[in-house]
């Protein structure tokens, strides 16, 4: 079973996608785009090319957990999703993630103007690990 994991930005959209048994996340990518209908259309290519079977969507609360405007658009993201392409889309709270992602590229050596090309891909494999390992706990 393939899973998708996503980090929805506004110009950039983080992609992981797991190894076949749903253990690792791998293939971190970003997609470039600013129109979300066209981001759609990509997300679902991409999702049909590469045989995903399950979608884990950062959800962006607040430090509160309340629900913010970022939150709502990963919501509205996440329902037209479902409907393009049937799939099971998991909301998953992201806190921290971007945080997480940019001392992990500090400490790997990159220079923080670089970070910005790869921020989103390390954070959707930090969400897509998380489901991943949520999962594999809850047995």
């Amino acid at each position: 079973m393939k899973i998708l994991g996503l980090d929805y930005g506004d110009a950039r959209t983080g992609l992981s996608v797991s190894d076949p048994t749903g253990m690792l996340a791998g293939s971190p990518s970003v997609i470039h785009e600013w129109n979300r209908d066209k981001l759609l259309d990509k997300l679902c290519d991409y999702i049909a090319q590469n045989q995903i079977d399950e979608i884990v969507l950062g959800h962006p609360k607040n430090m509160d957990g309340s629900a913010g405007e970022r939150a709502q658009k990963c919501e509205a993201l996440a329902e037209d999703l479902r409907a393009r392409t049937g799939l099971p889309v998991v909301l998953w709270d992201e806190r921290r993630t971007t945080v997480a992602a940019h001392q992990i590229l500090h400490a790997s050596g990159k220079k923080a103007k670089k970070h910005r090309q790869t921020v989103d891909a390390v954070a959707a494999s930090l969400i897509l690990q998380g489901y991943l390992d949520f999962k594999r706990m809850r047995g």
